[in-house]
């Protein structure tokens, strides 16, 4: 009976850490709230703040993450390999010409890829910048476990963490989760006295 409880709880164990449930990497998502349909809602001042994007970009260079500073960021975590990953990026794309004119900004970051097959998936489907991920180093700084790929972020204009998918997105779910976040004010930033 021993050795079966002791089997059940590594179990459970072993299956939040991959769910991204178990660590310290996780515990910006315990302030916010899950509609049990694989979407986290961050609210108010309990946001998190997101991690850098400090990656190179799949056709080589860098972002230039100041350039994103005051806008809201859509944060996709793709694969060539997933296929749910193709069935969005239609409407991924779509919902970024229908609201970069806002102050959005969209960032993919392609995770356990090779560069050649993410490029090549890339093109014709997205005209945002990815982020090349291959370790998922990324990732794993938004807590997104490679097996829930594809993931998608939607970071506020204060840099903070507001909304996470985790699990294929469609136009008509998130167009309406970004303009919800683009219509929020933007904190003023405290001043040093």
């Amino acid at each position: 009976m021993r050795v079966r409880r002791a089997s059940v709880a590594a179990a459970v164990v072993a299956v939040l850490a991959l769910t991204g449930c178990g660590g310290a990497a996780s515990d910006w998502a315990t302030d916010c709230d899950t509609d049990g349909q694989g979407v986290i809602r961050c609210v108010g001042d309990d946001r998190p703040p997101a991690p850098q994007l400090e990656l190179e970009l799949l056709d080589g260079g860098t972002l230039d993450a100041a350039a994103l500073r005051g806008q809201v960021v859509v944060i996709n975590f793709w694969g060539s390999w997933c296929p749910p990953c193709r069935a969005e990026a239609a409407d991924l794309e779509a919902t970024y010409q229908a609201t970069r004119d806002r102050g959005v900004a969209f960032v993919g970051v392609n995770v356990r890829d090779e560069r050649d097959r993410a490029r090549a998936f890339e093109r014709g489907r997205v005209t945002y910048p990815s982020l090349f991920d291959p370790a998922s180093r990324l990732a794993l700084d938004f807590n997104i476990p490679p097996n829930s790929i594809p993931a998608t972020m939607i970071v506020d204009r204060n840099g903070r963490i507001a909304v996470v998918i985790r699990e294929a997105v469609r136009q008509d779910d998130l167009q309406p989760l970004v303009e919800q976040i683009v219509a929020e004010p933007i904190k003023a930033e405290p001043v040093d006295g």
